[in-house]
């Protein structure tokens, strides 16, 4: 079985997919941190839709990318993985305002 960081890396080597990829960036990025967090803590994508109040359809498109959640419910979701959602965001220059 491969590792998470071997088959991103064996992915991306194919050029459609990178673009793909770094068109997503940031989204992308609470996406994986997201399923790494829940994945960490043992939890089903059941489980953790019965921690937020939500149904497990829920939980599957917020980690297929198919749903833009609010922040509200980003905000439940890692509450519900014992993690704190932050924000931040940084001008053109990397600096954070």
């Amino acid at each position: 079985m491969k590792t998470y960081s071997q088959f991103k890396k064996e992915t991306l080597k194919n050029r459609k997919v990178r673009a793909a990829y770094v068109s997503f960036g940031p989204e992308f990025d609470v996406i994986v941190a997201l399923i790494r967090r829940r994945l960490e803590k043992g939890v089903t994508q059941k489980e953790l839709a019965l921690r937020v109040g939500t149904k497990q359809s829920a939980i599957a498109r917020l980690e297929s990318g198919s749903y833009n959640p609010s922040i509200a419910f980003l905000k439940k979701v890692t509450s519900a993985l014992d993690a704190k959602l932050i924000i931040t965001v940084r001008g053109t220059e990397g600096v954070a305002l």
